[in-house]
């Protein structure tokens, strides 16, 4: 269901010349929701009747400034009741946008922040060794000690620190 929603909202930007607005719509959407425990208990929520919903939802598009296309999806979802898919749809969305573009997602947890010249020199490497445009993610995991674990689609690059011990010390019981 989430990749027809996204399809259909894709399309329309499309035809409309509005898949930028849209696409940062989306990511104002996502860090919205991030932030606030009410709207995603909105969003998530079933005790919400339609109509309240309806006019919460448009509340927050219009004062978020959205763009009338993603007011107007939101106003559908809510209508449809399939607010509660809007995460997914939204993470659908972005793929057709970065394959339209010809970029590729990947996402790389490492153990602390990266400077923007550090980052920079990521989406250099990324972007030279997959011949194409990178959409990075940065997650941070301390867990993983030093280095990171790049995924690109299905692949996964792990070049953690905390995976080298554990293969070391797996060497090691077995010796």
């Amino acid at each position: 269901m989430a990749g027809r929603y996204a399809t259909a909202l894709f399309e329309l930007a499309l035809d409309q010349n509005a898949l930028d607005a849209v696409s940062a719509d989306c990511r104002a959407l996502e860090r919205m929701l991030t932030a606030s425990p009410d709207l995603k208990r909105l969003v998530f929520s079933p005790v919400f009747d339609r109509e309240d919903q309806m006019r919460a939802i448009g509340a927050v598009a219009t004062h978020a400034s959205l763009s009338g296309l993603t007011q107007k999806f939101l106003g559908v979802l809510a209508h449809n009741r399939r607010l509660f898919a809007l995460e997914n749809m939204i993470s659908v969305f972005n793929v057709l946008v970065a394959r339209h573009r010809g970029e590729v997602q990947a996402t790389v947890t490492v153990a602390q922040a990266l400077n923007e010249e550090q980052t920079q020199k990521l989406k250099t490497v990324l972007r030279d060794a997959l011949n194409s445009d990178v959409l990075m993610d940065v997650d941070i995991d301390a867990n993983l000690l030093g280095g990171m674990v790049v995924r690109v689609g299905s692949q996964m690059f792990d070049a953690s620190l905390a995976t080298q011990l554990n293969t070391i010390q797996l060497a090691m019981r077995e010796a």
